[in-house]
């Protein structure tokens, strides 16, 4: 071994010739690696969040394999390791809550560890945003994987998208419209391959999102997850993981200003999921860059609808990607993207989208036929939502968009689903369902149940969608002209939580506005009745979580992990 200074932050590690590089090395080799694995060669991390409890990614591990491929054929040392993984429709009380300790741990194995390079392997809603807020807490070369989307799901000959369909399903059987036989022959239909929602869930979105930022390869949003060419983007990522660290481009090299209104306009095109912003504005809170929830609005507000995919549009994730993908997508923007900023990948943005076609105009339009007008995500304000709700008015009724109606209240979601189908409840079409209390710190954690489920007897009349209002999130595959992630929420006095059954509530989307037609003077009457909650959580991740989480319109990250603390570690294990 050579005595010459470290070349890589590994070799702090594996390239002492004292008694601390001999524990480090020796221990390694265990597994069987020869000695020349440590001769100074650039050590990847491959953050694996493979379980079988989370479907979305239970085939990492094999992507796994190809990654290293790639890290062994480029000179590298591929080093593999688990990090906590979040399955989206396996955990309760819900997997938002779970997505900042995702972060410490990706954060801390990151920097405990001899690593000079990342990759992130990941892909359902809440364990991607969670492995890049970590990561660039510690700020090495990084580069995301995303698990990919599952094959179109069929039933009765024709396809089927995860979760929208499951919310039309479901509303149908309560209607009466599909039999409970139907709606359970659906169920294996649905889910015919490993990988994340077919649609443009969140987390599709974030895949997509990840590509417009600059922080995975080409294609890395749309390859279906058991499709071979994830394989082979995998083992290219491999290598290029090591070129990076050997170019020594960290993670926030590329996550730059321009590079978040990428994001921002390509996540308006996509039609993508509400989530996304949430995690945008942690991210950006992470790495320094001056991100605001007014930002989507201002940024995106009049992009137009480019891909026609469910649930805004009609087609799926895999239609997507033989239409041409994410390139071809960002090559119809044009103008409206920053083509000169870099991408992990080694070219600019320009470079990596260049020459890509559009193979199926039904999937992907251009700016000047687009599918909708209307995109992105509306940032609405007013006196239930001081700092702002959000609406996506691509999945919205266009009828709905400006509306009055009498509040019909439920003060938790235990509440709303005692009373959402008694026939006595007093609701017709045009009502305004509020719910409370399913804030970052409330629920705890921030649920995806800000979609609620329309009373059974308006359903039963042909009612298709109503406002709806909370300060809950909902999932990237649902529709309707809901306002979610209302700040502050109402566990903490946000004034949403003034709102009484009865109140008139007035909506104009277009304007940007959402108020409560209440004085001031009686709803300052009100607040004096109705004190923040107390919570009474006494210990563990919970406990932390409540005390430190911020509010929607910031990112919902815990107010300590903003920012970042490097990668140095001054002292030794030993």
């Amino acid at each position: 071994m050579s005595d010459k200074p470290p070349k890589f932050r590994s070799a702090h590690s594996y390239g002492k010739l004292d008694r601390d590089g001999f524990i480090h090395r020796s221990w390694m080799k265990a597994q069987g690696y020869p000695a020349d694995a440590f001769d100074g060669r650039p050590v990847i991390g491959i953050c694996n969040t493979w379980s079988e409890i989370t479907p979305c990614n239970s085939h990492l591990r094999e992507i796994a394999d190809y990654v290293k491929r790639g890290v062994w054929e480029a000179g590298g040392l591929p080093l593999e390791f688990p990090a906590m993984s979040l399955g989206e429709t396996q955990m309760r009380p819900t997997a938002m809550l779970f997505r900042n300790l995702l972060a410490m741990e990706v954060e801390e194995s990151i920097r405990g560890n001899p690593l000079d390079g990342v990759v992130l392997l990941g892909g359902c809603d809440k364990t991607t945003p969670g492995q890049i807020l970590g990561a660039a807490s510690v700020d090495l070369p990084t580069i995301v994987i995303s698990s990919g989307p599952m094959l179109n799901g069929k039933f009765k000959g024709r396809n089927i998208g995860s979760g929208t369909d499951v919310w039309k399903f479901s509303e149908a059987v309560r209607a009466g419209e599909m039999s409970q036989a139907e709606f359970m022959a659906a169920e294996s239909g649905m889910s015919r391959s490993r990988g994340t929602c077919n649609t443009m869930g969140s987390a599709s979105s974030f895949a997509a999102v990840s590509e417009a930022l600059g922080v995975s390869l080409k294609y890395n949003a749309t390859i279906p997850a058991v499709d071979a060419n994830r394989q082979a983007m995998s083992h290219q990522t491999g290598r290029r993981i090591v070129e990076l660290v050997r170019e020594g481009k960290r993670l926030s090299h590329f996550l730059t200003r321009e590079a978040f209104e990428n994001a921002i306009r390509v996540h308006a095109a996509i039609g993508g999921s509400t989530n996304t912003v949430i995690h945008l504005l942690a991210l950006a809170g992470r790495v320094g860059v001056n991100l605001t929830l007014q930002d989507f609005d201002d940024l995106a507000g009049t992009v137009p609808l480019l891909a026609n995919i469910m649930p805004s549009g009609e087609y799926l994730m895999e239609d997507l990607h033989y239409a041409g993908g994410m390139p071809a997508l960002m090559q119809a923007m044009g103008d409206l993207l920053h083509l000169d900023v870099e991408t992990v990948g080694g070219q600019t943005l320009r470079e990596q989208i260049a020459g890509a076609e559009i193979y199926n105009p039904a999937v992907i339009a251009t700016p000047d036929q687009p599918f909708k007008q209307s995109s992105g995500i509306w940032v609405l304000r007013g006196n239930v939502a001081p700092d702002g709700a959000i609406i996506k008015p691509s999945a919205a009724s266009p009828n709905l968009l400006q509306h009055r109606g009498k509040a019909v209240v439920f003060e938790t979601i235990e509440d709303f689903k005692a009373r959402i189908d008694d026939p006595a409840l007093e609701v017709d079409a045009s009502s305004v369902l509020v719910l409370k209390g399913c804030g970052p710190k409330g629920y705890p954690g921030m649920p995806e149940v800000g979609n609620m489920p329309l009373p059974q007897k308006l359903l039963a009349q042909g009612v298709t969608d109503m406002v709806r209002i909370s300060d809950a999130r909902m999932s990237g595959t649902a529709f309707g002209t809901v306002i979610l992630h209302t700040s502050p929420e109402t566990s903490i006095g946000g004034p949403l939580g003034l709102v009484e059954t009865g109140d008139e509530i007035e909506l104009d989307a277009v304007a940007r506005t959402i108020n409560v037609l209440v004085s001031d003077a009686e709803l300052a009457r009100r607040a004096a009745l109705r004190p923040p909650e107390e919570f009474d959580t006494k210990r563990g991740y919970v406990a932390l979580h409540r005390r430190h989480v911020l509010q929607a319109h910031v990112g919902a990250d815990l107010d300590f992990l903003v920012g970042k603390s490097g990668d140095e570690v001054k002292r030794e294990s030993h």
